[in-house]
């Protein structure tokens, strides 16, 4: 299932999660024009778990933990991987910084990319494949999504075999067949490597969702 839109309207215009589509674009852009340069641009502002796990020490850990964490989030690995995360956080994130506020929301959207870092590199810490991509943080918004909004209705493509329809489901089916997925990538995972250039980093992605299930409301505003 491949969400295209959902109605859910926001009172105001999403200004970080623009931000963010905007910034990612941007970064993405700089990696195309780099040609023979990309590897050693992955390997310096991924997530490697061999080098984070290495820079668990006090003078390290900034640079060689916190930095590479988030600037993962920002970098992708081709037009595909940058356009399916881009199109969740269209989707999705809007209407949860509506209910957030745009600080919380950005808070909130780098620890839950934080949380999905932390999984994937406990997942598999001798890994020295860099981890990149915003799909961590997403997951988190995605989760967020799911508590907030269950009933709101996705507008979703559904592939059946060679057929391709079109159905309005409950946010809660929608998001609760991506996690279902997500939790059984990863188990059949286990014992291989993944990382953002070798594969799905689906670790990640059960991370974000569940730090994003987790921190929801402690971020909520009320009203």
């Amino acid at each position: 299932m491949i969400p295209l839109k959902d109605k859910n309207p926001t009172r105001r215009i999403p200004v970080i999660t623009i931000a963010l589509i905007v910034l990612n674009v941007v970064v993405f852009l700089y990696e195309v024009s780099l040609g023979a340069g990309l590897e050693l641009f992955f390997q310096r502002f991924g997530a490697v778990p061999k080098s984070v796990m290495s820079s668990l020490t006090p003078g390290q850990f900034v640079p060689g933990v916190v930095f590479p964490l988030l600037t993962s989030m920002f970098v992708h690995g081709g037009w595909l991987h940058l356009i399916g995360n881009m199109l969740y956080l269209w989707i999705f994130g809007d209407n949860v910084e509506d209910k957030l506020g745009r600080g919380r929301f950005l808070i909130f959207y780098v620890l839950c990319g934080f949380a999905a870092s932390g999984l994937h590199i406990a997942v598999d810490p001798a890994s020295a494949n860099p981890m990149v991509g915003a799909s961590g943080a997403i997951s988190g918004v995605l989760g967020a999504y799911l508590l907030l909004f269950p009933g709101a209705r996705v507008v979703t493509l559904i592939p059946i075999f060679i057929f391709i329809q079109t159905a309005e489901l409950p946010a809660i089916v929608v998001l609760g067949f991506w996690f279902v997925m997500q939790f059984f990538s990863g188990v059949l995972s286990l014992g291989g490597e993944t990382g953002g250039m070798g594969g799905v980093a689906w670790w990640a992605h059960i991370g974000g969702f569940v730090a994003g299930l987790v921190l929801v409301f402690p971020f909520r505003r009320f009203r």
